[in-house]
């Protein structure tokens, strides 16, 4: 009896169970049946709020010219870095002048390291369309030659110094030192008048860096110049021109796939595509470890295996043109990536690690023949060779037998040393960075200085690895104004607070263990570009590169999702607020999660404000979990719908004032914030 009654209960329970799912399918065909039929006009509206990012490329691309005629205008004497002609007049006058005084040098080095950045500032900021190869080449050649004219300048302003060294004598050495700096450069300069062993060792007090010298070099004519450079002339260009990885334009054929049957209108997509200038040409790994082009086979292994309806097949004859051009650079990219694997493990690999605090010439030179003083006549005898080096080790010295020079560089306060840096040489013949010829490193973290030994003399710089602070802990962008937000990045050593205003960001703060740092870069209005290339310099690195995902865990997402919700979030920043949400990492790749609150005062967000979104780049939902739930579940939240775009999915539950808010907001304001969230990839770097 009891197990007949406990059969028919498990029948209804089964039944009951199957009624419930077929009832929960039938709400689900009828909600995405209903995203369907308004899909078209939803992308349409969307389209027309997308013509902003469009408005934003016009206002920068009429901003580049008006600068230019500004310049034109100005008429200050110095040269556009653009026009061939006035660059190499100005290189080449410099070049005829004499004058080798060390403080004009560096006055006239100003002016040169503004051309250089001017220069570098235009290769990052013009987009593909508006710069032909050739003036690309053309900026990069002369980044190069004012690089080696203001060293060779350096050079010139040493050998000046070091003929008139007798006229600087220690008092109490008999030796000559000196110290001269600005904000670019420091120059620490020793000439050994009197070849005494007992002073073979100085510190230089002004700058805290120091050398000890052996003996044979101690009772030589010699002079030793540390040469601090705060900027980077030394490692090749492509270092510091590194853009935000470019996000390749989809095209229709592509989205129709990646859609999986859901099909937008072909203009629709065109339109779409034309205004994403920037999709991710990230690959993704196949299982079998290949590199495929981001979605051109969809979900499926190959073309072919596409479901022969009569729809499917007019989309598959489409999409066989695709492959051929999307694929192969990728395949290519990969052998090359192969070939360029480090394997000598002294060479620094400058994917993974960044140079931070500039760069320190250390030279030890022959000493000029000095100035004499003859009645009123100053006498210098004159050699045809400029500045020389003197040779150490020695030639035909067994390397056994020459001891190693001791130097102690007191580390810059401008910059952020996570972890202790690790220290490199140039090989001016591999031209590259190397780790070995340095011995006995130690680093007074209290003092902030670093001691070690090199067998030579070489040009050392001291290296960060550059994603230390990836993957990033949490997130938040939030309105606190009209035309005005904060973005918030928890990283893994310090936590980066960035103001937004209209076309400009300031980095309002840079905290570490809660202690405010670096307040020499905070509080100024710049550019996102410029605000990045602050950032790193003070090695404080949260923008991902393109070989980035090699060296962090990242949460890989489908380019098409994470893109277009990055437009969409700039889009409606002006009323929302988003936010990290450790449910991300659970969603898998096709979609991201984030937390949402509409957002109208200046306040932050309170944590009961906070819901939760799921968006795939076509399909935005609700979802019915919060932060605290036990596990993930895709489950809708109760009473709310499917829609093809973000904004129209946070339109269901937003007040008038805020979608009214992001009618108006600024397209400068959206465009300065898309630009910072496609910089920090917080959704695929947290």
């Amino acid at each position: 009896q009891s197990s007949e009654e406990a059969r028919l209960q498990a029948q209804q329970e089964e039944a009951a169970r199957l009624e419930k799912e077929r009832i929960e399918q039938e709400q689900m065909e009828k909600l995405e049946a209903k995203d369907q039929e308004r899909r078209e006009s939803e992308l349409a509206e969307l389209h027309s709020l997308e013509q902003k990012f469009l408005a934003a490329q016009q206002w920068k691309t009429d901003y580049r010219a008006h600068a230019k005629w500004e310049h034109y205008l100005s008429c200050d004497g110095s040269p556009d870095p653009t026009v061939l002609q006035e660059i190499n007049a100005f290189m080449s006058l410099w070049c005829e002048d004499q004058n080798e005084d060390i403080q004009l040098v560096m006055e006239k080095g100003e002016q040169v390291l503004n051309l250089i950045q001017k220069l570098q500032f235009l290769l990052l900021d013009t987009p593909p369309n508006e710069i032909t190869e050739k003036e690309t080449v053309q900026y990069q050649e002369s980044i190069l030659e004012l690089q080696n004219l203001l060293h060779q300048k350096y050079n010139g302003a040493t050998e000046h110094m070091l003929k008139a060294a007798n006229m600087h004598e220690d008092s109490d050495t008999g030796n000559m030192q000196a110290v001269i700096k600005d904000k670019n450069v420091t120059f620490c300069i020793w000439a050994n008048l009197k070849k005494k062993v007992r002073f073979k060792n100085h510190m230089f007090c002004d700058t805290q860096h120091g050398f000890d010298l052996p003996k044979s070099l101690a009772v030589s004519s010699v002079a030793v110049r540390i040469l601090h450079t705060h900027y980077d002339h030394v490692s090749p260009l492509w270092l510091h021109c590194q853009s935000v990885p470019r996000f390749e334009v989809l095209d229709s054929k592509e989205l129709t796939q990646h859609s999986k049957g859901s099909v937008e209108e072909p203009e629709e997509e065109e339109k779409k595509a034309r205004e994403e200038p920037d999709m991710p040409a990230e690959e993704e790994t196949c299982s079998d470890g290949r590199k495929s082009a981001i979605s051109v086979k969809g979900n499926s292994n190959s073309i072919a295996d596409i479901n022969e309806t009569g729809e499917e097949t007019e989309k598959k004859s489409e999409i066989l043109d695709i492959p051929s051009q999307v694929q192969d650079p990728l395949m290519q990219k990969e052998t090359n990536e192969k070939e360029e694997a480090i394997t000598d493990e002294n060479i620094v690999d400058l994917q993974q690690f960044v140079p931070v605090g500039g760069v320190y010439h250390i030279d030890v030179l022959q000493l000029p023949p000095q100035v004499k003083q003859i009645k009123d006549w100053s006498m210098v005898e004159v050699l045809d060779g400029g500045l020389e080096a003197y040779p150490y080790p020695p030639e035909e010295a067994e390397d056994a037998t020459c001891p190693p020079v001791r130097i102690t560089l007191r580390l810059s306060d401008n910059v952020m040393y996570f972890e202790d840096p690790v220290i490199a040489r140039w090989d001016p013949a591999g031209q590259q960075w190397r780790t070995d010829g340095i011995s006995n490193i130690t680093y007074e973290t209290q003092e902030g200085s670093i001691t070690f030994e090199m067998g030579a003399f070489y040009t050392i710089a001291l290296f960060q690895d550059a994603h230390l602070n990836m993957p990033y802990q949490a997130w938040e962008l939030r309105p606190t104004g009209m035309d005005e937000a904060l973005l918030t990045v928890t990283a893994v050593f310090a936590t980066i607070q960035i103001q937004i205003k209209g076309n400009r960001c300031m980095l309002s703060s840079v905290a570490v263990e809660e202690k405010d740092v670096l307040s020499h870069v905070t509080g100024k209005w710049i550019s996102p570009l410029d605000l990045r290339a602050v950032l790193k310099k003070a090695g404080v690195n949260i923008f991902p590169g393109e070989y980035s995902h090699k060296y962090v865990s990242v949460n890989k997402k489908a380019p098409l999702a994470e893109v277009r919700a990055y437009q969409q979030m700039a889009l409606v920043a002006s009323a929302f607020a988003f936010a990290w949400s450790k449910w991300n990492l659970e969603a898998g790749q096709e979609q991201v999660v984030f937390k949402v609150s509409e957002h109208l005062k200046a306040d932050s967000v309170r944590g009961k404000d906070w819901s939760l979104y799921m968006f795939n780049g076509q399909k935005a939902q609700k979802l019915k979990i919060t932060e605290t739930s036990e596990a993930f579940s895709e489950e809708l939240e109760e009473g709310s719908e499917f829609h093809s775009t973000l904004y129209h999915m946070l339109k269901d539950f937003a007040s008038k004032e805020a979608i009214d808010k992001v009618e108006t907001a600024s397209f400068l304001f959206i465009d300065v914030v898309y630009q910072l969230l496609l910089a920090t990839r917080v959704l695929t770097y947290s």
